[in-house]
């Protein structure tokens, strides 16, 4: 937990206020993470639709979804780094966003079918309800303006939403895929809306380390949904070989991989970065909000992997289940790499290394070994990431000598650029 720095509101906070007094720390919350248990199920969700349709409609149509359900999470996420959850109308507002987005989880595998128009009103319900509930709960202060740009916004988007739900096949896909478009568009602008301008990231002073920890908190999330998959997809075989408990042993192994590699430094370190930041709204948009959910796309195509393995280990050649095994943690270090680049500035070769070897496997090696020997050379490939990291540090301590460690990036590859 990080103390922030700087005050979020522009007059003094009155003690009915809703609002959270960000002169001070500001700590995960058990409603926060009592909100999250609902994602569990949508990541699951998601990756047994990808399951399901393991082509490549299958995997752009599980990214529309990830985004979806993501711009609900996160957006939950901004109000709550300024809403103060100790107040019962605000924990109220939670547990309603938790009941819409149990509801939309659960349509999310008829979302391009039946139940479009379940997923589209309950992803625009909580989009202009939660907005709204901020922009009057702050009002009188500077993020009543922010989100009533948002609201207006989310109306917008909404709108083009719920016409896509009425369209049916390929148009359902191209009108939801516009409509993320705007929600892109409405972030790039700064939120503009006539008569009241955009905003600024100078604006958005939110308490970073915070902001920091509720991403964190949902690679956690996807994670634990891939090791649920694993424990799952061991429970419903019928028989248990050598290659089934071997390809269990490399799914749970390759989960604690990417555990690693995202939170053995960088992520304390990145915490740490954006609380101490003189504009944490550009860097929480940027690393958090805009590149996370690249990392995500990422275990939840792995978990699928590890379900597609551990049902057939001997399988050779399986295109859906290679590009899978593969894409994985090619997703994922390629997430990581674009963080790494936008908190320090810096370009990790290491995981650019191991994305150009894993795309060598998927094309070179794939087609002519056992789905289990792939996920085998896949982890271990993360695993080398994961000891090159150890080893950068154990150099840079020795180059700090008595004065102490470097304080550059997680992997020392520069120094940092000064505060």
């Amino acid at each position: 937990m990080w103390r922030s720095q700087r005050a979020g509101l522009t007059r003094r906070r009155s003690p009915r206020s809703l609002l959270q007094d960000h002169s001070g720390e500001q700590r995960v919350t058990n409603i926060e993470l009592f909100f999250d248990l609902v994602y569990v199920f949508a990541v699951t969700q998601m990756s047994h639709h990808l399951l399901a349709v393991p082509t490549v409609e299958g995997a752009l149509q599980t990214a529309l979804l990830l985004a979806l359900v993501w711009w609900a999470w996160v957006y939950t996420t901004w109000a709550t780094n300024w809403l103060d959850a100790r107040r019962i109308p605000v924990r109220l507002m939670l547990i309603a966003l938790m009941l819409i987005s149990l509801v939309l989880s659960a349509a999310l595998p008829g979302a391009f079918g039946s139940r479009g128009l379940i997923v589209a009103g309950a992803y625009v319900l909580m989009q202009v309800g939660r907005s709204a509930f901020v922009a009057i709960a702050g009002r009188g202060q500077r993020v009543d303006r922010i989100f009533a740009r948002v609201t207006v916004w989310s109306v917008a988007s909404g709108c083009v939403w719920v016409a896509g739900a009425f369209a049916g096949g390929h148009a359902r896909e191209l009108v939801w895929l516009a409509a993320l478009g705007v929600d892109l568009l409405g972030d790039k602008t700064g939120f503009y809306t006539p008569g009241m301008g955009a905003t600024t990231s100078a604006e958005w002073t939110i308490a970073g380390g915070h902001f920091a920890e509720r991403c964190q908190a949902f690679i956690i999330i996807a994670l634990g949904e891939s090791i649920v998959v694993i424990g799952q997809a061991l429970s419903v075989r019928p028989d248990v070989s050598a290659s089934v408990v071997a390809a269990f042993v490399t799914a749970f192994a390759g989960s604690v991989a990417l555990w690693w590699v995202y939170f053995d430094r960088s992520a304390e370190d990145g915490a740490r970065v954006i609380a101490e930041s003189p504009d944490p709204g550009r860097l929480a948009n940027s690393a958090y909000h805009l590149i996370h959910p690249v990392m995500v796309a990422g275990i939840i195509v792995a978990a699928s992997a590890d379900q597609e393995v551990l049902a057939h280990p001997g399988a050779v050649g399986r295109t859906a289940g290679s590009w899978m095994v593969i894409g994985g943690p090619v997703l994922f270090l390629a997430g990581h790499v674009l963080f790494k680049r936008v908190i320090w500035g810096v370009i990790s070769w290491p995981r650019i290394t191991a994305i150009a070897v894993l795309l060598l496997l998927l094309l070179v090696l794939a087609p002519h070994v056992m789905a289990l020997v792939l996920n085998v050379m896949v982890v271990l490939v993360l695993v080398a990431v994961a000891v090159s990291d150890r080893f950068s540090l154990r150099g840079a301590a020795v180059v700090a000598g008595p004065q102490g460690r470097s304080q550059g990036s997680p992997d020392f590859e520069q120094p940092a650029p000064p505060a």
